[in-house]
């Protein structure tokens, strides 16, 4: 992880800066590609759906828009709403994680603004 410049230090160059956007995208693509194994995995096991139909019930559930299978078990139920939780605040920490170097490149600019 880079760690970002103080309030008195200069504005990272740009290279710099879209490399950390770079690398803090791949961080996000990692994690979502481990939260869309471990959904794969419980629809395939849990709900016993086939390995295609996993990924499209765990990227359907990532990707915000809802369950596609209706589960059958207390097992299947369990893991569909611990998985839909669990989807909406990883949502919530991968906007973060990418908005992150836009962010603090505003208010860093407007630090540096201010000081002058």
């Amino acid at each position: 992880m880079y760690e970002y410049e103080r309030r008195g230090e200069k504005l990272l160059p740009m290279r710099q800066f879209l490399s950390r956007v770079a690398q803090q995208g791949g961080y996000v693509l990692v994690a979502m590609a481990v939260a869309l194994a471990i959904g794969m995995s419980g629809y395939h096991w849990i709900n016993r759906l086939p390995w295609i139909d996993s990924f499209f019930e765990a990227s359907m559930i990532l990707g915000g828009m809802g369950p596609i299978h209706e589960p059958h078990t207390t097992a299947a139920k369990l893991f569909d709403g611990v998985y839909a939780l669990f989807a909406g605040l990883f949502f919530i920490g991968a906007s973060g994680a990418l908005l992150a170097p836009f962010l603090h490149r505003m208010i860093h600019l407007f630090h540096l603004e201010k000081d002058r």
